[in-house]
């Protein structure tokens, strides 16, 4: 679900069950605001620190220890109907969607192994960001000058705090579908700070998909997390190296992060095999999660398959997460 209560979230994933006196220690670095012990659903939320992010402006981190496996799954309104309402409200992430974790596996590609070690998890904590904890109903979801970066940026740090728990095993980033450990998450923050660069690679997954059509698709998902669109790009399989259409999505997505979201519909930009790539603006994509997305084509003369053609007329954005939901 789009941002609303929560504006972020991330998660450390445990092979044991854990306690916030077991977590207390490795948050030293943050200012705990208040410490809740009683919880009224444990799909909503277990035992939570809230840890002080912009006061100023009621701004702050709830991370609470979830000793139950992450719910991949959203269940129905009839037979887990508090699941549901966890999920619909976006109690997971505010742009997480069900079998996030299962395709985070899938797509695991950097970190060798991970995929059977995530598969032991037996518990979580969870890390989400919100302006409105204890805020009268009308008030604002984020303040006038909200920063994801900032934000997103602060999460990570809670994170790289939590893996020294001693039951960590993983990082998951639930709106990003991103999996990764100490030594793969550090790696990248390091080697971005370096380069002056935003750590797209621990936010915000490159995917490979092949439809067995002599195309292949690429896309990212998470650039939500940063008020910007995901990309696809379609183009066929043999014709492009996966490197450098990685990188194009790479660094379409910092182009839109440093500028705005100026690509506009047909629009070209100079791309994999030293062509023009057309953007499209399309509203439905071509693999879950749902989520805002532009489409790239090379502009070579290929004709795409009709599935992949940029589709007008369709139902919107909110309204297609609203239909999968189960909202009318």
């Amino acid at each position: 679900m789009p941002k609303g209560f929560f504006t972020q979230s991330a998660c450390v994933l445990l092979s044991e069950e854990t306690s916030l006196d077991t977590i207390i220690p490795l948050l030293s670095d943050f200012i705990i605001a208040k410490r809740v012990d009683q919880i009224t659903d444990p799909n909503f939320g277990g035992p939570a620190l809230i840890l002080a992010f912009r006061p100023e402006v009621n701004g702050y981190a709830n991370v609470d220890a979830r000793n139950t496996k992450w719910p991949d799954h959203m269940g129905d309104a009839k037979n887990e109907p508090m699941l549901f309402g966890a999920w619909a409200m976006g109690h997971y992430g505010p742009y997480a969607f069900p079998g996030g974790l299962h395709r985070a596996r899938e797509q695991l590609y950097a970190w060798p192994g991970g995929k059977e070690i995530v598969e032991r998890h037996t518990a979580f904590i969870n890390i989400r960001t919100s302006y409105v904890f204890g805020a009268a109903k009308d008030a604002p979801v984020a303040p006038p000058d909200y920063d994801p970066l900032s934000e997103l940026q602060f999460v990570t740090r809670i994170v790289l705090a939590l893996l020294k728990h001693p039951a960590a095993l993983a990082y998951f980033n639930p709106n990003g579908e991103v999996l990764a450990d100490e030594k793969l998450l550090r790696k990248s923050l390091e080697y971005h700070e370096q380069h002056e660069l935003p750590p797209f690679d621990i936010w915000a997954n490159v995917r490979v998909l092949n439809p067995n059509k002599g195309w292949m698709i690429m896309d990212t998902v998470g650039m939500e997390q940063l008020d910007r669109p995901d990309f696809e790009a379609c183009f066929p399989s043999k014709a492009y190296d996966l490197g450098e259409v990685s990188y194009f999505l790479r660094n379409s997505s910092l182009y839109l992060l440093k500028n705005g979201e100026i690509i506009k519909d047909k629009d070209t930009m100079n791309g994999p095999g030293g062509i023009g790539w057309q953007a499209h603006h399309v509203e439905k994509e071509l693999s879950a999660p749902p989520r805002r997305l532009i489409r790239w084509f090379p502009m070579d003369g290929s004709q795409a398959p009709q599935e992949m053609r940029a589709q007008k007329s369709k139902p919107s954005f909110g309204e297609r997460v609203g239909r999968l939901f189960g909202k009318k």
